[in-house]
């Protein structure tokens, strides 16, 4: 019995994954159904980045960058052009390895010179599973991934942190499904 349950919980394929989501039923009862995976939209309403402006004129200095990633506790903020839009990122590993190595100083260094231009990144969407996102990252061994809307424009930043937080979140609710079912309490009831 616990075998069929146990299966229902199985990736279907590499892009699509499954967890349980618990869902109201009428009398207060509760029972779990099996969804998509969370997305990149909900991994971001988590994090850190979703109340804060997470962006920095690409004009700004790379001072005023160190001092947002001090004041928010962010390693990576999005830099935008005179129009607003998206020219790239600019993290912690980009201070570290092309003004504090090279001798420059942050006063004197301006962000677009040490940014990762958006030609060369890599974004997720909102649609984006978790599982998505992370491969990315994983891919080109980075820690940020600005969230685009379809129409390209910046509305949020994730980190790995945030993907690794929904990930376990994810694990958890199976393995509480799970447990409840082997301890008798029903596949589909919570322990609650």
């Amino acid at each position: 019995m616990l075998s069929r349950v146990a299966s229902t919980f199985i990736r279907k394929t590499p892009t699509s994954t499954r967890f349980a989501k618990q869902v109201s039923a009428p009398m207060g009862t509760r029972f779990y159904s099996l969804e998509d995976s969370p997305s990149a939209k909900s991994a971001w309403e988590q994090s850190c980045y979703f109340e804060m402006d997470f962006t920095i004129p690409e004009d700004a200095s790379v001072f005023e960058a160190v001092q947002k990633f001090a004041a928010y506790d962010v390693g990576c903020l999005v830099t935008t052009d005179g129009s607003g839009n998206i020219s790239g990122v600019i993290s912690e590993r980009d201070y570290i390895a092309k003004v504090a190595l090279l001798g420059k100083t942050a006063k004197s260094t301006v962000v677009k010179e040490i940014s990762t231009k958006s030609s060369n990144l890599l974004t997720a969407s909102p649609h984006d599973s978790v599982d998505e996102c992370m491969t990315k990252m994983l891919s080109k061994d980075i820690r940020h991934l600005p969230l685009l809307d379809d129409d390209g424009v910046v509305i949020g930043m994730l980190s790995v942190k945030d993907l690794v937080k929904t990930l376990v979140q994810e694990k958890d609710d199976t393995i509480k499904v799970l447990s409840d079912f082997a301890l008798g309490k029903g596949g589909h009831f919570g322990s609650d």
